[in-house]
């Protein structure tokens, strides 16, 4: 008998905290699948970290051989030197002096991963002043950008999901939850064909060492804004028309970012996906049960006593004054009417 209204008190203790319980699985379930990345890149990319630092090692072993004259620590000083302007997109080698960080189209290139938040990483400003400037753009920028790019993809919304999923429902008479499925894959199809297929194909041919994968990899991290900034493209040397390619890539940078927001809201619109998102939301107070609170203080409000009601001690209520009413002696005022 007592395992039975246990068992019971239980169900009904998980049933009423359904939601709690389906967020704390899914707390669960991220904290796992962080721990599953960090041990596929760990399994995956040591073993290539630790064959790169054996072969630096080895060149940096052989050069001390052929310049007896040079130390070690000297060497240390200037390799520490330039990695770190290295960290900054300054390069000592002679094929990238040619090219600068700082002229208007790289500006403006760095300008759009700032304010998307993308940040490869490769430039970053030099001086104090150019730091406290990205950071007043950035606290002004970023939120404009959100502003933008939600009245953007608000108004592309209306023309590339709403009324086509509308008109078909309403012309053929299919389930609108299918239409708007079939819909939203095909989307889906059409922005990954021409945001990330052909830009890949036409990277691949324009940056020589660059091969489809790598090429696929630069527009998946670029549009998600990940940003890791290993493949930055129009970096290499004597890139023909560099200052063209620099403004057509942040171009399609932006509208490649507005087709992934314009996917993933319609995609967040579909009704299954609503479905399983209520699953970890707290259910809201519905009218009905706040009408359910209020009758019930009311009821208990009515059940205490009339003494305690009525209360001499309670009752503060200040007796009302009557007030000679105003009228003229004609009764034609019109001030008093």
């Amino acid at each position: 008998m007592l395992q039975s209204l246990a068992g019971n008190s239980c169900v009904r203790l998980i049933q009423s905290n359904k939601s709690a319980w389906y967020f704390l699985f899914l707390v669960l379930g991220y904290i796992l699948y962080l721990i599953f990345g960090a041990v596929v890149f760990s399994s995956v990319e040591l073993p290539y970290e630790d064959l790169l630092r054996q072969q630096l090692r080895e060149i940096k072993r052989q050069f001390l051989q052929e310049h007896e004259c040079l130390s070690e620590e000297r060497l240390e000083r200037f390799l520490s030197k330039a990695l770190e302007a290295s960290n900054y997109g300054v390069s000592i080698l002679n094929n990238a002096s040619a090219s600068w960080n700082w002229d208007f189209t790289s500006s403006l290139f760095f300008a759009s991963t700032v304010l998307s938040t993308t940040g490869y990483g490769h430039t970053a400003p030099l001086s104090d002043g150019g730091k406290a400037f990205c950071i007043i753009y950035s606290v002004i920028g970023i939120p404009f950008t959100l502003l933008f790019l939600t009245a953007v993809v608000q108004r592309i919304m209306v023309y590339s999901t709403w009324r086509p999923v509308m008109y078909v429902h309403t012309r053929w008479g299919l389930s609108k939850p299918l239409v708007a499925l079939v819909h939203a894959t095909m989307l889906a199809v059409v922005a990954v064909s021409c945001f990330f297929l052909i830009p890949a194909a036409i990277f691949s041919a324009l940056e020589e060492n660059w091969n489809f994968l790598e090429s696929f990899y630069f527009c998946f991290i670029s549009l998600s804004t990940i940003g890791l900034g290993d493949y930055v493209p129009g970096e290499a040397f004597n890139q023909k028309f560099r200052e063209l390619y620099k403004l057509g890539i942040t171009v399609y940078l932006l509208l490649g970012l507005i087709a992934m927001l314009v996917v993933l809201e319609t995609f967040c619109e579909l009704q299954q996906l609503k479905q399983l998102r209520k699953m970890f939301y707290l259910k809201k107070e519905k009218p009905q049960d706040r009408l359910a609170i209020m009758e019930h203080d009311h009821l208990a409000f009515t059940s205490m006593p009339d003494g305690i009601i009525n209360s001499p001690q309670e009752d503060k209520t200040e007796p009302f004054v009557d007030f000679p009413v105003l009228t003229s002696p004609g009764g034609d005022d019109p001030m008093i009417k």
